[in-house]
């Protein structure tokens, strides 16, 4: 199982570069970063599992350049959204970004994607709440042709281009892994029919633990191979007994969530972590 670890990079936590050495040096698999573009300051919905939305989460970096940053810096380490909010961004715009991301990075990105949860923060966005996973589903299909084909096009109800050429293609062949969050039955079979992994949210490990094999009877039933999607076990703590059951359940991926805290403590607690890859 790999062992990777949760981010929640801001303007002032430790320096993402100097964190990412860490992260490298000590042998884990994957640092996993989130996104939100902003955080309205009225009538933002309650973060499913914490309660109310604070000032915290707009401090977030930028995905993709907080990434870019930990590329530049390490040379084995997997680059993780976890998750990067899709549906509020440009498809064009992002197959661009996550292409460029993939072929500075040598083919280390892991394209972790979802719906979201916050409405006003979308619906800034132009995006309606009502039909977030319907555009969700056609950007992932654009994605997956902006990267594999020289000339794409796509018209759908909420994704709509000409034929269009966009270099750089990703390293990653085809693409990055397209690894879908959510725990709902709607997300495992959006994961079969879009996706290459699923990247379940662990608040409910029995839940998650249920949902691996009706992920595993839906890959089946729809004649795909069933080591073909992945699962990343999500924001785990650094405990092995909590990551031990779904390593006997055959889960890929631990990913674990680290803690917010100044150099000093972010170091020590990283040292305690890595017992976890050789567990």
């Amino acid at each position: 199982m790999h062992i990777g670890l949760y981010v929640v990079a801001t303007d002032t936590t430790m320096p993402v570069t100097a964190l990412a050495r860490a992260i490298e040096e000590r042998g884990f698999e994957s640092m996993w970063v989130p996104e939100h573009s902003h955080i309205p300051t009225t009538g933002s919905t309650p973060y499913p599992g914490r309660g109310p939305v604070t000032q915290d989460f707009a401090h977030t970096l930028d995905p993709f350049i907080t990434l870019t940053a930990a590329a530049s810096v390490t040379t084995t380490l997997k680059l993780g959204t976890g998750i990067c909010l899709l549906i509020q961004r440009d498809t064009i715009h992002t197959a661009k970004t996550v292409a460029t991301l993939d072929h500075l990075s040598g083919g280390r990105v892991l394209f972790g994607v979802g719906g979201g949860w916050n409405r006003p923060e979308m619906e800034n966005h132009g995006t309606q709440y009502a039909t977030r996973f319907a555009r969700l589903e056609e950007q992932l299909q654009a994605l997956k042709l902006i990267w594999t084909r020289d000339e794409a096009e796509f018209h759908g109800a909420h994704v709509n281009f000409d034929p269009l050429w966009c270099w750089p293609k990703p390293v990653s062949h085809p693409h990055p892994p397209i690894i879908i969050g959510g725990e709902t039955e709607h997300t495992l079979r959006r994961i079969v029919k879009y996706g290459d992994g699923w990247l379940p949210r662990v608040r409910d490990p029995a839940g998650v633990l249920q949902g691996i094999g009706k992920l595993r009877a839906l890959t089946r039933a729809s004649g795909r191979a069933e080591n073909s999607i992945s699962i990343s076990a999500f924001g785990l703590s650094g405990r092995d007994e909590a990551i031990a059951p779904f390593r006997d359940a055959g889960v890929q991926r631990a990913i674990v969530a680290l803690p917010p805290g100044a150099q000093d403590d972010t170091l020590r607690r990283l040292d305690r972590y890595a017992a976890l890859i050789n567990g």
